[in-house]
């Protein structure tokens, strides 16, 4: 999610955010949009870009003005098991007040759905929902207290004085630093760099709605 936010702010102007390499490619040759994909943390070898957010800021590779197909591991999936709902968004520290604003306007039940890697918890997905729910109590929201929402903002409330160096030890930034992304993650765990990137499912593909 971090990098379509990102993709979005460098004025992508859509996103179909696809879970099959095969779509991705597909949408790449037929229609030309920019195709980012990315399985186990490794760019997906014949597509523009991996998943890297530094990919829509590098300015040898404008992206302006065009659509962009992305295929990921783990967030791709989690947000077509999730187009049940009545409104779909993509959140990420990079853009959490965005999320919050939509959420408040909105006045309805939100299930925050961690994506997770492979299927297993992860502690930056789990740290989002309890910084998102840290906001949303003052302002008034009701949180439904599960067992998860709890420990998310448990674990928020301890990690934030040492925020982003809470994870260093995390399997996510393990991964990363194997593969030499360390500046992804310290970038990722960045908050409210693009306050005004709401990326919002409508019909097919993710728009932003917070110009």
């Amino acid at each position: 999610t971090s990098t379509i936010v990102t993709a979005l702010d460098q004025g992508v102007t859509e996103v179909f955010a696809v879970a099959t390499l095969e779509e991705c490619a597909a949408l790449g040759r037929d229609h030309g949009c920019i195709t980012a994909a990315e399985r186990d943390g490794v760019a997906a070898e014949g597509f523009d870009l991996g998943n890297s957010p530094f990919g829509f800021l590098d300015k040898d590779f404008p992206v302006r003005g065009r659509t962009l197909a992305i295929s990921t591991t783990n967030g791709t999936k989690a947000l077509h098991r999730s187009l049940d709902a009545a409104a779909v968004i993509c959140g990420a520290f990079l853009n959490l007040s965005a999320v919050v604003s939509f959420i408040v306007a909105q006045q309805r039940d939100v299930v925050v759905v961690c994506a997770g890697w492979k299927g297993q918890f992860c502690l930056e997905d789990t740290a989002f929902g309890g910084a998102l729910a840290a906001r949303l109590v003052p302002l008034g929201y009701e949180v439904a207290w599960s067992d998860a929402a709890i420990a998310a903002l448990h674990l928020w409330e301890h990690a934030q004085a040492e925020w982003p160096a809470y994870l260093l030890e995390s399997a996510a930034v393990r991964r990363l630093n194997a593969l030499e992304y360390h500046d992804d993650f310290v970038f990722c765990m960045k908050l409210d760099v693009y306050p005004h990137i709401l990326p919002l499912w409508q019909t097919d593909r993710l728009v932003n709605v917070a110009k």
